[in-house]
């Protein structure tokens, strides 16, 4: 299968195409980038390094990628400028990504293609993505809290000194400030999170709030995140490419689940090779519902203004 990353010769799409290489996941990976050149060398740098790894190619390019491209990630965006609200970075990105939509469009896709956005606001760039594409719904995910939850387990498991590996816990709504954790089905080796040695109550709230934080915080110390978002986007890759059914926090129009409707946020979902099979509306305190219903509600009002921007 080929895997296209548009904005791949950024940090987090160059990111994402070393962790599809560790992976062995998919026998051809383009890079697709407005500054083609880097995009070319940073395919060569991958491509020197297959021997070692997987029987892969490397291509780096433009849209001409798209056609025979069976997933199509999208990771292209623009960063906040000093003193820039919140809403005048979205229109800006949006602006960005409807011209990619075009150009995606313009180049045809496959009629399975799945369309991966990891692009920021990504609820907000997942709906619209999948308003105008014009593929089926289900074929048009966002990366959504999927990087969210694996940070939160990660501080979770260094916080308790527990294996990262065993630390399930998880994190919905929106890859944002309305995120919601959800502590009433958080593990460690299978134990309640609660019964886990050194758990504290008084824990959740600092770990939760620098989940939150995580993204400025690794931007404020390095300029940006790159090897999580990576390893995320190889984990939704995985579930499509081997058709795995693993269940993910990912982003995508909602129809109904915890009673959320027309907004694209991350729930429980059954991914697999078609993208998404299934959304799980699993039991929560009714906090956690209550948190998610006024996420999506958040996510409306934004939604509300941007695509009157885009229509």
């Amino acid at each position: 299968m080929k895997v296209s990353i548009i904005g791949g010769g950024g940090l987090v799409g160059s990111c994402a195409a070393y962790a599809l290489q560790c992976g062995g996941l998919a026998n051809e990976i383009a890079l697709l980038d407005v500054n083609e050149e880097l995009a070319v060398g940073h395919a060569l740098d991958l491509q020197h390094g297959s021997p070692s790894i997987a029987n892969q190619t490397f291509a780096g390019g433009g849209y001409e990628h798209i056609p025979s491209s069976d997933i199509i990630c999208i990771t292209a965006g623009l960063r906040r400028k000093p003193d820039e609200s919140r809403l005048d970075l979205i229109n800006r990105n949006t602006d960005l990504f409807v011209d990619i939509l075009r150009n995606i469009k313009a180049a045809g896709t496959k009629p399975d293609a799945i369309i991966l956005v990891v692009s920021n606001p990504v609820d907000i760039l997942t709906y619209v993505a999948a308003d105008m594409l014009g593929l089926p719904q289900q074929q048009v995910i966002g990366l959504g809290t999927q990087l969210d939850t694996i940070r939160f387990c990660s501080l979770i498991a260094d916080e308790l000194k527990a294996p990262p590996t065993q630390t399930k816990a998880i994190i919905l709504g929106e890859h944002g400030e309305t995120m919601v954790p959800i502590w009433s089905s958080a593990t460690i080796a299978g134990l309640p999170l609660d019964k886990y040695p050194g758990w504290n109550p008084s824990l959740a709230g600092q770990l939760f709030t620098r989940t939150r934080g995580s993204g400025a915080e690794v931007i404020k110390r390095k300029g940006g995140a790159g090897f999580a978002v990576g390893v995320a986007i190889r984990d939704c890759v995985n579930a499509i490419i081997l058709d795995t059914q693993s269940v993910l926090p990912i982003s995508s129009i909602q129809n109904g689940c915890y009673g959320i409707r027309d907004v694209a946020l991350s729930v429980p979902t059954v991914l697999g090779r078609t993208g998404v099979q299934a959304t799980m509306e699993i039991d929560l305190w009714p906090k956690e519902v209550q948190g998610l219903r006024q996420s999506g509600a958040a996510l409306r009002k934004t939604l509300d203004t941007v695509m009157q921007r885009v229509r």
